[in-house]
């Protein structure tokens, strides 16, 4: 009976020490993700977990198959590589190790279409959620004679009534319009019928939008089809007209965009569309400010505790470093530190110096490249960085411009994706992004749940970079040039990263690479 009663209490004990001992908690993440018919790389979002993937206009996106999924080392999720899944909605997976985390797989899907007619005006406009598309044309060419020269409402390889390319159409004239159906179909998944318009307009030239920024802006305009299609502008309460010169011009049809470049900040322009003979109605427009970043010269420095930091002490901090991870290391290891090394002519007495080292004692370490970026080091992960980059900008900069000198040491150090560079020259980089992101991009170095800048990321509205692989001993001029994506699009952040190695995210890179840089600026103008 004693020795009944032992067991038994030891088995409770037992049980209580098990159900005692708490669950480490392991924050899963999506770190890449693949289906077939993928366009570019997915966009992945840590904060929101979601994981955005862009698909060819020909999938089906009732049955999208996944080609690769990966994530933090040890988690399993509800689907994997050659699942099936219906992504023409938010699709819902869960992540799971000791806690479950759910993560939101979206997909965007561009159709490119077009619907063209003899003498129309401007470009077709596309209503896929009700399948309607319209053209106009000018009133005294009447709706007699329609003549469609392009149509394509589907995927590539569609037919339309039946047939590849432009079918024959009914036209049903009501007054000022006609109308036409077409029965578009693709494959075994779109079977739908559209309805085409084709409208009778008095206005025949004029302007659909302008885009406005600092020093530039792009007029959108349309006139007749095949006709002499511009703009003129002046300023508000000038009396003479300027024509933008046909460099400045792009035609699509009868749509047109005019770039009007040296103009003035802040100040308010009338324009006007022109269509050989004819004139548009006048439209006002009002150029932005010439917006800079704090601290663009890196004279502004302090010291808190052990990390030297590119800000005033009690003032915002726009630019930081990886100074809080190396130090984390070495007391003694600030990478990234004001130097009295400037450039001759410099208003200033401080630039920044980036050294690329390792930091650590003996084999206990770890790579670090020299760095300085627009943003905040938010936190250390073990030995990995977690940074979230960009700061708060609308303004539309055309180019980053700055002074730099680099002595280039031979990689030494890098991780399995990069073995391939050791005993290359290293690279320095300097590089800058515009997106519309809804909060600051956040970057992860620790190779478990990674996340790092993607240029292509769809959020993405302007980008540029600028290299360098060798030794610049004095200092050189260098010159951004911002590629945007779209003309219309504000930006919400602004992202500048400045490294001595160009892979130093991935550990990569030759201790010894050192890059300073002073005196950055924006342009404006083109």
């Amino acid at each position: 009976m004693r020795r009944l009663m032992l067991c038994l209490s030891v088995c409770l004990l037992a049980a209580c020490i098990q159900n005692d001992l708490p669950y480490p908690t392991v924050k899963l993440y999506i770190t890449g993700m693949t289906v077939e018919g993928q366009v570019g790389s997915a966009v992945i979002s840590n904060e929101e977990r979601k994981v955005t993937l862009e698909l060819e206009e020909t999938v089906n996106p009732h049955q999208v198959k996944v080609q690769t999924l990966e994530m933090t080392e040890g988690g399993t999720a509800t689907i994997g590589p050659d699942s099936i899944v219906d992504l023409t909605k938010p699709l819902q997976v869960t992540l799971s190790l000791y806690q479950d985390y759910v993560w939101t797989i979206e997909a965007n899907q561009t159709i490119a279409r077009t619907f063209t007619v003899t003498g129309q005006v401007g470009q077709a406009k596309f209503y896929p959620d009700v399948r309607e598309a319209s053209v106009n044309i000018p009133r005294e060419k009447g709706l007699g004679m329609i003549e469609v020269t392009d149509l394509k409402l589907g995927p590539e390889g569609s037919t339309q009534n039946g047939v590849t390319g432009v079918p024959a159409l009914q036209w049903e004239k009501k007054g000022g319009f006609a109308t036409a159906k077409v029965q578009v179909k693709y494959s075994d998944f779109i079977d739908e019928e559209w309805t085409l318009y084709v409208n009778l307009s008095d206005i025949t030239v004029g302007v659909n939008s302008v885009d406005a920024w600092t020093n530039v802006a792009w007029v959108n305009g349309f006139g007749h089809d095949g006709a002499d299609n511009g703009c003129e502008y002046k300023k508000e309460g000038d009396t003479d007209w300027t024509r933008v010169d046909a460099s400045e011009l792009t035609h699509d049809g009868g749509n047109f965009t005019a770039r009007i470049i040296h103009l003035q900040a802040n100040t308010t322009y009338v324009c006007r569309a022109y269509s050989g003979e004819e004139y548009g109605a006048e439209v006002t427009f009002t150029t932005g400010e010439a917006a800079t970043v704090p601290n663009m010269g890196f004279e502004d420095w302090h010291k808190d505790g052990k990390v030297i930091c590119p800000w005033l002490e009690g003032e915002d901090s726009w630019w930081d470093t990886g100074n809080w991870g190396s130090t984390t290391i070495s007391a003694d290891d600030n990478i990234t530190q004001p130097t009295s090394d400037v450039r001759n002519g410099s208003a200033g007495s401080q630039a920044a110096i980036l050294g690329s080292k390792f930091v650590g004692l003996g084999s206990i370490g770890k790579f670090a490249a020299g760095n300085l970026f627009l943003g905040k080091y938010k936190d250390t992960d073990g030995t990995n960085g977690i940074l979230g980059f960009g700061r708060e900008f609308t303004a539309r900069p055309t180019k980053l411009k700055g002074h730099f000198k680099y002595t280039v040491s031979t990689i030494n150090y890098a991780d399995d994706a990069h073995a391939d560079l050791k005993g290359k020259p290293d690279t320095c980089i300097v590089w800058v992004a515009l997106g519309d992101w809804s909060e600051p991009v956040e970057i992860r170095t620790n190779p478990k749940n990674s996340k790092y800048f993607d240029k292509n990321d769809p959020n993405v509205i302007a980008y540029g970079e600028m290299n360098c692989g060798e030794t610049v001993s004095a200092y050189k001029d260098f010159e951004i040039k911002l590629d945007y994506r779209s003309t219309s699009r504000v930006p919400k952040y602004l992202l500048i990263v400045c490294s001595a190695s160009k892979y130093g995210d991935y550990f990569t890179g030759g201790a010894g690479s050192t890059m300073w840089v002073d005196d950055f600026s924006f342009e404006y103008d083109y």
